[in-house]
Parts: structure tokens; C-alpha cells; sequence
């Protein structure tokens, strides 16, 4: 992968190979949560919790399907019912882009382009927008601090709700609390409010359940659809209309989550960050090598540095002018 010029990580670029496990998480110690949000962000999910933030972030974004106005922007897209692997792989990978690069890198600023470029194209309520930016901050921390193979640093916290906040301010999202607890207070009082039964609740999360089941070998399925759903909390489970997992499951999935990680804590720490190389994807093979974060999404923009060279970055599948990415028959 080229990293952007503009973006380089000194920090993470010389990891010792013999660094004590809490190495990342002394080095955070260190660092101003404002100032260096964007790196103690990435040291943080793509080096200590990885694994965790990719879960945490599936479930943040489940979670906001129990929104009727979010389901149902969904259900007007279409996308979960067409394409309900690359949806996944859109998202996923571009907030990889953010967290890998930074919003402000080239990369950045090109994967904010294309959120917005898509969000444009839908009705959507500055509440709905401000609602989704929580879940991405607060569903990952909870989950490591209940789950992770230790808890987070007070820096990490902080530096989670700076990045965050500061990717919603380059989203045009509106009225983003200053305070970390206020804007927690705020995401309990909307989902008190909103969140209820509806159909497109239940068209979208039936989608995505089913995707994530067909990551896996068939005689599985049935349990891995039983694991999912048991981790979804009694809120979630009712605004979908699925029925309540019993007690014993949800118990024996989150014990074998905390049984993986009482395992990682005795591994020695990551040297290589697990982001957009990190990201599995079915869509994009090979991603991030001959892409740009421009390539992806229902509606791909050309980038500049692209226009005008006869390349077009929609995957077709053969060779096409100057594309380096693989296209197929004209």
C-alpha cells in the first residue's frame, strides 16, 4: 500500500519488536487526546483492538437500523437487498480510509467526499446523521471496556470522541455535543425516543443477518444466526422483531468474546496496523492496491488525479486506458 505523503505515522513506524504488551497503551499515556485524537485513534483500533472495533463498529451500525426514518432511508436505497456485500464493504472500508489516513490526508478527504456524495442523495435528518456518529463512538468503547483483553486508556476515550466529532464536523453534521457525556446522554434520550418495531427495521436487519451468516460454511449458518442475535440486547431485538435470545445464550456468546481475549492479552503487541489491509472485503479483491477510496460506494466519484487519463475507477473487469483497476469486456 502507498501511504500519502501527507500522512505519515513516525509514531507506529518503529515499533520495538520486544515492547512490553501495554507498549501502545503507554505510548497513548503520552499523547494529547485533542491534539493527537487521529493517532491515538489508530494506534487504538487498528493496533491494540482490531478485532474488536471491526465487531463493535458491525454492531454500531446494526444498531442504528432500529431507527424507522434510517431503515427506511435504507429500504428506499435498496442497496441491502441488491447488494448487501458491497454495502458492507463500502462502509467498512471507507472508515478504514479515515482512520488509516486521517481526515484531513488525501485519502481522507477523498473517502469524505463519497460519504457525502452518497448522503446527499437521501432525506436525511441532522438527528439521524448525529445518532449514527454516536453509535461509531460509543458502541466500540463500551464493548472493549466489557469485553477487550484490557480497558481503554482515558486518552483512548477522549481521542475516540475528538476523531469522531471531527469527521461529523467535516460531514456538515450539525449541533455535535462538546462533551463526551452530554453527547452520551443525548444518543440515550433519541434511541428512548425512537427506537420501536418497524417493517423496514425488520426488512434491513433480516438483510444483514443473513449477509453476515453467509460468511460462513452452510451446516453452520443456523448457529452463527443464533450467535449473532444473542448479542443483540432486548432494545435491538424488539425494534427488529426478532425474538428475545434466551439469558443462557447472550451469556455463553460474551463469555467465549472474554475467553478470546483473556488469550490476545498474552500475545505480543501488533507492529503492523489492521485497517484497510485489515478490512476483509468480498467485493473489492485486492483492495486498497489500485483503488482510491473514490472507487467505492453505489455512486463512485473519478478522482482528479484520474480525470481526463481515460480511467475510469469503476471495476468492469479486463483493462481499460490507464485504469489500474481490473475492468471485463466492452
Amino acid at each position: 500500500m502507498v501511504i500519502d505523503a501527507d500522512r505519515a505515522h513516525p509514531l507506529t513506524a518503529h515499533a520495538p519488536r520486544r515492547g512490553g504488551r501495554f507498549y501502545w497503551r503507554d505510548l497513548v499515556a503520552t499523547l494529547d487526546p485533542v491534539a493527537d485524537a487521529a493517532e491515538i485513534h489508530r494506534i487504538t483500533a487498528a493496533y491494540e483492538f482490531p478485532w474488536d472495533y471491526q465487531r463493535a463498529l458491525e454492531l454500531a451500525l446494526y444498531r442504528t437500523y432500529c431507527v424507522p426514518s434510517v431503515s427506511a432511508v435504507l429500504s428506499e436505497a435498496g442497496n441491502f437487498r441488491d447488494k448487501p456485500q458491497q454495502r458492507y464493504d463500502d462502509t467498512a472500508l471507507l472508515m478504514a480510509e479515515l482512520v488509516e489516513y486521517g481526515y484531513d490526508s488525501t485519502r481522507g478527504k477523498e473517502s469524505l467526499r463519497v460519504i457525502n456524495r452518497q448522503h446527499s442523495m437521501y432525506d436525511i435528518t441532522n438527528d439521524d446523521m448525529l445518532y449514527v456518529l454516536s453509535t461509531f463512538i460509543y458502541e466500540p468503547l463500551e464493548w472493549i471496556d466489557a469485553h477487550g483483553w484490557r480497558r481503554l486508556h482515558p486518552n483512548e476515550r477522549l481521542a475516540a470522541f475528538n476523531f469522531y466529532r471531527a469527521v461529523g464536523n467535516r460531514m456538515n453534521i450539525a449541533d455535535i455535543p462538546e462533551d463526551m457525556a452530554e453527547f452520551r446522554r443525548w444518543r440515550d434520550d433519541y434511541e428512548a425516543r425512537v427506537f420501536r418495531y418497524a417493517d423496514t427495521n425488520h426488512e434491513i436487519g433480516t438483510y444483514t443477518l443473513e449477509l453476515m451468516c453467509s460468511w460462513f460454511p452452510k451446516p453452520i449458518r443456523p448457529a452463527v444466526r443464533k450467535g449473532v442475535m444473542s448479542i443483540l440486547d432486548d432494545d435491538m431485538a424488539r425494534a427488529f422483531g426478532f425474538p428475545a435470545p434466551s439469558p443462557r445464550l447472550r451469556n455463553a456468546a460474551y463469555a467465549a468474546i472474554r475467553a478470546r481475549s483473556r488469550v490476545i492479552r498474552w500475545f505480543p503487541i501488533r507492529r503492523r496496523a489492521l485497517s484497510t489491509e485489515g478490512t476483509e472485503n468480498r467485493t473489492y479483491p485486492g483492495y486498497p492496491n489500485g483503488y482510491r477510496p473514490a472507487d467505492l460506494g453505489a455512486h463512485p466519484i473519478i478522482p482528479r488525479d484520474r480525470a481526463g487519463a481515460g480511467g475510469c475507477p469503476v471495476p468492469h473487469g479486463g483493462a481499460v486506458g490507464g485504469c489500474p483497476v481490473p475492468h471485463g469486456g466492452a
